[in-house]
């Protein structure tokens, strides 16, 4: 049931498991100690082979066109003097030193030097093994013996050198500081470098045969020399004795994961380090590895605890600490209750993923951007080379129909999908370079894809996710359409649950483009140019069919106007009077909110039953608006409320729609500034709760502020959440 049930079977069958920290790596070694090991010596080898190459072109003063010719051992570099070019001739003498080795050809050999000049002359891999390999036909030295043999080197350099008092307490430094003395004692020409040479000296100076049965010092060449050099280096005998070092972040000793009822839970060790051994986990004491239980087990590669559908009797204390390794370990306290997933806000931060409880301002889920996604097992936000911490970087989300979230990854191309019943990230989808923004049609259950292609929006590319809410192999395809800057699809409500077209734009160009959305065809282009409009965004009401185009301003043009287009005819009826800035209209599609940013002007227009557009009143504020939404009244029936955040500002207003009249909270903190948020005009935006919740949300630089809009006041700040301005609501599900 276990990934890693075989592994902690093998060590109690050797009898290893209540060993301190030998064993664990000596179950399979032909793993070589984990493909990590091998970064652990990379500057050691890079410093070896510099100072090889000064013996080999330096000091025997070869002509300067040798310098950057390599040549393997056994062979040395020379000028052709026919053609002047440097080539690798095997060398013709070796000094007269006897330093015997035993060749893998089975050859006795009187030194290094003669085994490298014999595998240069035969053109055959020629590699050393210890020398009694000479004399006794197979491999003599077992891996019990060798791990025999280097307890009794810990032991007797315990006796010549014992740790100072101070790291008698620390077995992991003890352990250390063993080693680094017993490298000293080895390497005798205090080169850096232990050689065969060295060690069979040492091996008959202190008359080790005996007690090594059939092992030699040189087996630990034989092991654990990992880049074949015929040498060992510090960091080589750290491996070879598993003194490994590990670390836990401070704000991680202790971590408390909500979860509810029927779902299941990951709890990640944040245990880290290079050759970190396998992780402990045990509730109460007890080992949890060991039991054969049905709903707790180890999950992925990173020994992750899995518990499937949590039950109250798994809240509780569950503590991870690297086998061997006791003294350093986590706890994580789980919590468990009884709610729904639904009722809940989803913030996507620099930290990962929040999931928040508006009522009580509870933080019942936190996805670290460590965390792996279900099928890749990829991290939910890889780590960037060059960045000291591992962040997330994310742009737009959409809700699809309360069972997926999908969000965007601008950095990683890909659109990744949150499965909302279980709170996991399960799959991500690769898609066009720079993914800034996502819109779910629910009319035809598809997801569509703007990519910006680059910073530049110079190569944009509009995709779409069909059958979005199926979760069965989502397939992403690419739209003909070219040069899309941006694209409006108009959204359904309680009245209208159909929408048959879209539109997309170039914001550079005087039209805008309908497309149906079924085929994913162009139907027609409304040209704007008579108007010198170039549309910035758009707006729909179902009251007499009006589409409402905000224009880009220009430099002759000091506001921003709108334009009005017949759904019907798909004409432009002209422009909507004065009224400028970006619209906005509510659910029920009887009023246009105009939300001027250069100018903090605020227009309200009535759309009529007769399909009248009417100014009721013009607000005339400070508030420069970055996102605008409507909350329901809680005391007047069919009437709303307007909440708008601003770009710069740190008050939020609020205006009762039937009447105009304003209030403002105050000192929500500063938004995220503009240069921290590049996919949008949308810095600090704000989030509702549904057509009939009564919570909103809005984001600060580096925390969230939750609004009852029941009461028409702060809820509560949430700190501690940098750049969430990635929001999505969740209802009951």
């Amino acid at each position: 049931m276990m990934t890693s049930r075989s592994f902690w079977c093998s060590l109690v069958l050797l009898g290893v498991f209540p060993l301190v920290t030998r064993g664990w790596m000596d179950v399979d070694r032909s793993r070589k100690l984990y493909s990590d090991a091998g970064r652990l010596h990379q500057e050691d080898s890079r410093r070896f082979e510099v100072t090889r190459r000064k013996v080999l072109y330096g000091q025997d003063g070869l002509h300067a066109s040798c310098e950057k010719k390599y040549c393997g051992r056994g062979s040395k570099c020379v000028v052709n003097r026919d053609t002047n070019q440097p080539e690798c001739r095997c060398v013709e003498d070796c000094k007269s030193s006897y330093m015997p080795v035993c060749g893998s050809d089975g050859r006795f050999y009187e030194n290094h030097c003669h085994l490298h000049r014999a595998s240069c002359l035969q053109r055959k891999k020629i590699y050393i093994i210890h020398s009694k390999d000479c004399f006794f036909k197979g491999d003599t030295c077992t891996m019990a013996d060798y791990s025999r043999l280097k307890s009794i080197l810990l032991d007797l350099q315990a006796r010549r050198q014992s740790p100072s008092s101070s790291l008698a307490k620390d077995r992991v430094a003890q352990k250390r500081f063993l080693i680094e003395e017993l490298f000293k004692h080895l390497d005798l020409n205090s080169d850096g470098h232990l050689s065969s040479s060295e060690l069979t000296q040492l091996m008959k100076k202190e008359d080790l045969e005996d007690d090594l049965l059939g092992c030699t010092l040189e087996d630990l060449l034989q092991f654990d020399d990992y880049n074949n050099d015929g040498h060992l280096t510090l960091q080589e005998l750290y491996t070879a004795f598993q003194v490994v070092q590990l670390s836990l972040p401070e704000d991680q000793r202790v971590t408390v994961t909500t979860i509810t009822v029927g779902l299941s839970a990951v709890l990640t060790c944040s245990i880290r380090g290079a050759l970190r051994p396998p992780i402990v986990w045990k509730r109460n004491g007890v080992i949890l590895n060991f039991l054969d239980l049905e709903d707790i087990n180890d999950f992925g590669e990173d020994n992750s605890l899995y518990i499937t559908k949590v039950t109250t009797i798994h809240m509780g204390n569950y503590t991870c600490h690297a086998y061997g390794y006791e003294e350093l370990y986590q706890t994580h306290i789980l919590q468990v209750n009884g709610l729904s997933v639904g009722n809940m806000f989803y913030v996507f931060s620099d930290d990962g993923i929040t999931v928040l409880q508006p009522n009580e301002c509870e933080i019942r889920r936190h996805m670290r951007p460590e965390e792996r996604i279900f099928t890749s097992y990829e991290e939910i936000c890889p780590r960037v080379e060059g960045e000291d911490t591992q962040s997330c970087l994310w742009a737009s989300a959409v809700n699809v129909r309360d069972k997926y979230i999908y969000v965007t990854q601008p950095k990683q191309n890909r659109v990744m999908i949150i499965d909302i019943q279980t709170q996991k990230a399960i799959q991500s989808l690769d898609v066009d370079p720079l993914p800034t923004k996502l819109h779910y049609d629910k009319s035809h259950d598809q997801v569509w894809v703007l990519s910006w292609g680059d910073m530049r929006q110079s190569s944009p590319t509009l995709q779409v996710i069909p059958e979005a809410s199926a979760g069965e192999n989502p397939r992403v395809i690419r739209t003909p359409f070219e040069g899309v800057d941006d694209f409006f699809i108009p959204p359904t409500n309680l009245i209208i649950n159909h929408v048959r077209f879209g539109f997309i734009f170039n914001q550079s160009k005087h039209a805008v483009h309908k497309i149906d959305l079924e085929t994913v065809t162009h139907i027609k282009t409304i040209n704007l140019k008579a108007h010198s409009c170039v549309p910035q965004a758009m707006a729909y009401t179902h009251l007499g069919g009006y589409y409402f185009v905000q224009c880009r301003r220009n430099r002759s043009v000091a506001a921003s106007l709108q334009l009005v287009i017949d759904s019907v005819t798909d004409t432009v009826i002209g422009p909507n009077s004065d009224v400028s800035g970006t619209p906005h209209v509510s659910p029920d599609g009887q009023y246009l909110v105009s939300a001027d940013e250069g100018s903090g002007r605020i227009r309200v227009q009535a759309l009529t039953v007769r399909g009248e557009i009417k100014l009721i009143y013009d607000l005339k504020t400070n508030i420069r608006v970055s996102d605008l939404t409507f909350q329901p009244s809680f005391t007047d029936g069919n009437q709303y409320y307007i909440y708008a955040t601003s770009h710069l500002q740190t008050d939020v207003l609020f205006v009762e729609l039937s009447t105009g009249r304003m209030n403002v909270l105050k000192n929500l903190k500063d938004p995220i500034t503009s240069k921290d948020w590049p996919w949008s005009s949308y810095n600090r935006i704000m989030k509702d709760s549904g057509l009939f919740g009564q919570y909103l949300i809005t984001p600060a630089k580096d925390s969230l502020f939750v609004i009852n809009g029941r009461q028409n006041t702060l809820r509560c700040e949430v700190s501690g959440i940098r750049r969430g301005n990635t929001v999505v609501w969740v209802g009951e599900v």
